[in-house]
């Protein structure tokens, strides 16, 4: 049996972008309810104030910094922002993302296919280049990159979303090779499809993504934000301490088939 401790992220402090709505936003009302402080990032100042607000009825501690991830100056002034607060950084939680359009390479426009990139990986480079070296002075830490079913099998006329998130699991790879040493553990966790905000615009509505999305994964249906920040909160704890380099599948059994 697995101590329930060993879930707990008490005297934690974790950096989340992408926290204003759907899984970042989940991922940080539970990293909360486990005990950590949160840092809620996102390009949306009022939505990362109403999930920090969400935290505060809770009874926890949160606060909110507007950045845009995609952008080296937005992002050294978010981290001296928690840095101002707190001096050390446990959690590392690259979710933001980019409304990917749907086209094949035929289809995309450069800016299209730099604007997911730039939001999606590099934003997760520049993150974690201004996190990393106040997690190795603390003496380690957890970074974990929002991948995606997609990063390992592909969809049609997604061509620019597959290769980010593809992307984001050999990001992943190399940086816990890199520092291991350093007692720094770097994950991916790959939802399957979500109901999200996301999902509803890419279908049109909720039903419809329902109805279409939902029988591609072994259990019929579509996750839910929560489903996934249960997984994010073990990658983040002690409970999944013997793993790095990883990529976390919860995905309702898509890629199964």
């Amino acid at each position: 049996m697995v101590a329930t401790d060993n879930f707990s992220l008490a005297a934690k402090v974790a950096v989340i972008t992408g926290a204003g709505k759907g899984i970042g936003r989940a991922i940080a009302l539970a990293f909360a309810q486990a005990g950590a402080t949160v840092a809620c990032v996102d390009l949306d100042a009022k939505a990362a104030e109403s999930t920090v607000a969400a935290v505060a009825n809770n009874g926890q501690t949160g606060f909110s910094v507007r950045c845009d991830v995609s952008n080296e100056a937005d992002v050294e002034t978010a981290a001296k922002a928690v840095f101002g607060k707190f001096p050390s950084v446990h959690i590392l939680v690259n979710g933001a993302a980019s409304y990917d359009p749907n086209g094949t390479v035929l289809d995309l426009t450069l800016s299209d296919w730099n604007r997911v990139f730039a939001v999606n990986v590099v934003g997760a480079f520049l993150m974690s280049r201004a996190i990393l070296p106040a997690m190795i002075t603390a003496g380690g830490g957890n970074i974990i990159h929002i991948a995606s079913q997609l990063g390992s099998v592909a969809a049609e006329r997604r061509v620019a979303y597959c290769a980010t998130k593809g992307a984001l699991i050999q990001l992943a790879k190399a940086m816990a090779v890199d520092h291991a040493s350093q007692n720094i553990r770097v994950n991916t966790l790959s939802p399957g499809a979500v109901e999200t905000e996301r999902l509803i615009r890419r279908f049109g509505d909720i039903e419809t993504a329902r109805r279409t999305a939902g029988p591609k994964h072994l259990l019929q249906r579509l996750g839910q934000p929560e489903e996934i920040a249960r997984a994010a909160v073990f990658l983040a704890s002690d409970a999944s301490s013997f793993m790095t380099g990883a990529d976390l599948l919860v995905d309702g059994g898509y890629n199964a088939t």
